[in-house]
């Protein structure tokens, strides 16, 4: 007997020895709650001794209260009545605990007792803190970019597109994606191809790959052109763990570019009509001088009176055709602006009521009807009425061509105040304008009209002459129901002048 009592001392005390080896704070805790003992950790750590926890209930040493918990609430009851261990989560202060409470069974497998165990878990918790703000930060990044972001497991199942990527892609079905996997961004093939030149280190670094120019494929199965920079990530081993790519969409860079290559194509467009400007007033000056001898030397053999008839008709021919030439130079003389220039402020809407007087030719409107949709508002500009004339002569003349003598011309007038600018459409009901010649239309000699049918000089001489008013001229609108030229002058403003005032 004395044995077995010795035993169970030498049982007792490396049982309290282990107990108190313990490296986390622990008490022992009845099932009535009361505290019945604690480690050698627990008093260290809490500053406290065995007659000051003795005895005591746990909700007065751990949740700081004078009641107990309600029975479906406490830790202690879960504990006895599962069987097994419970934990949770505190926060004191500015320390983080993780507290764990295990059941103590007896011989007849009851629970006699339940150790709880108290463990810091502040460092912990401040890691995962910083952890959480790094991927929030991380996040907020990728879901804030410019560019649309895409990321993919090893397999090609997309994981992450920002809203960006979604926008791009179309990728919106009320909250659920439509696209899942990297083969659906791409033409078929094209991503195992990428894939391919990833992996390929004479491409590029390896696993990192840059296509300035490649078509993507969205929700709907429209292409579209972006600028791709792609990347396999690599784990801690250096085994591929997924892949992911940024897109940025080329659509603006593209209009800035075709801008661009329009604005360097007027630019010489500019340059070549002033250089055959230049050459023009060479020419006709050049031409000016013997035609005048021409056309006097063929009057003065008109007066003789000893020319017969089929001679003096030959004569009549020379002068018809001279005097044609002399008009072609004065219109090369007006296209390179080398007449004269007397602007005054018109209203534009008699210059074109004018213009429509002048126009002698009355067989060739005799099947067009000429509509006029002017404004009431004054349309004061400044400018040479004969000049001006002359080119609202040549718009109509080339609306009246391009309907072959039948059709509806419409002349529209109109203003804003807000640009400061007086506008002119002449439309017509022609065939309309092929897009290979829209950008040689207004070149010297260019005509689509069989040889000597036309000088090709009208609608240069238009340009030549709405330019040299400051104003533009361009092709508003053209296809197989007609064309639409528009002139943009500028609106005269008379400046607001104060009278000078004094005292006589």
């Amino acid at each position: 007997m004395r044995k077995d009592l010795d035993m169970s001392a030498d049982e007792m005390y490396w049982r309290i020895r282990i107990f108190d080896s313990l490296s986390y704070p622990s008490v022992i805790i009845s099932p009535d709650k009361t505290l019945v003992g604690a480690n050698k950790k627990f008093y260290e750590t809490f500053n406290l001794s065995f007659k000051e926890i003795f005895g005591k209930k746990c909700y007065h040493t751990f949740l700081y209260k004078d009641t107990p918990c309600k029975s479906d609430q406490c830790t202690i009851s879960k504990v006895i009545k599962d069987k097994k261990s419970h934990r949770f989560t505190v926060k004191h202060h500015y320390r983080w605990e993780e507290r764990v409470f295990s059941p103590v069974f007896d011989e007849n497998g009851d629970v006699a007792y339940v150790i709880g165990s108290m463990r810091d878990i502040t460092r912990t918790k401040s890691l995962e803190s910083q952890l959480h703000g790094a991927k929030e930060f991380i996040s907020r990044v990728i879901y804030s970019s410019a560019s649309a972001i895409v990321a993919a497991d090893r397999q090609g199942n997309i994981n992450l597109m920002n809203s960006v990527a979604k926008e791009l892609f179309g990728d919106y079905n009320g909250g659920e994606g439509k696209i899942k996997h990297t083969e659906q961004l791409y033409r078929p093939g094209k991503a195992k191809e990428i894939m391919r030149m990833l992996r390929d280190e004479k491409i590029g670094g390896k696993g990192k790959l840059l296509i300035p120019r490649i078509n993507i494929v969205n929700a709907s199965g429209e292409e579209i052109e972006v600028e791709m920079s792609a990347a396999i990530i690599y784990d801690e081993k250096g085994n591929e763990s997924a892949t992911m790519a940024i897109y940025n969409d080329l659509k603006d860079k593209i209009r800035v570019e075709t801008e661009l290559k329009l604005t360097q194509e007027q630019l010489a467009q500019s340059e070549k009509m002033a250089s055959m400007g230049q050459l023009a007033a060479g020419v006709a000056h050049e031409i000016n001088n013997p035609l005048t001898g021409v056309l006097f030397y063929a009057s003065l053999l008109l007066e003789r009176d000893d020319i017969d008839k089929s001679m003096r008709q030959d004569l009549g021919c020379i002068l018809e055709d001279a005097n044609r030439c002399r008009e072609i130079v004065k219109s090369l003389l007006v296209y390179s602006r080398s007449a004269g220039t007397l602007k005054e402020i018109v209203q534009l809407n008699e210059i074109l009521e004018q213009s429509l007087t002048l126009i002698r030719d009355q067989k060739k409107f005799r099947n067009i009807e000429v509509k006029k949709n002017l404004s009431e508002d004054m349309m004061l500009i400044n400018a040479d009425t004969n000049k001006l004339n002359q080119a609202l002569i040549n718009l109509v003349i080339n609306a009246a061509d391009a309907m072959d003598g039948t059709g509806t011309i419409t002349l529209t007038t109109y203003k804003n105040k807000v640009q400061k600018k007086v506008f002119l459409e002449v439309r017509d009901t022609g065939k309309g304008i092929l897009y290979k010649d829209l950008s040689k239309i207004f070149d010297p000699f260019f005509t689509t009209k069989e040889v000597g049918k036309s000088t090709g000089l009208g609608l240069s001489i238009v340009y030549g002459i709405i330019e040299e008013h400051g104003a533009k001229i361009s092709v508003k609108k053209t296809g197989s129901k007609g064309t639409t030229f528009i002139v943009e002058f500028p609106m005269y403003v008379a400046s607001e002048k104060i009278p000078f005032l004094c005292n006589s």
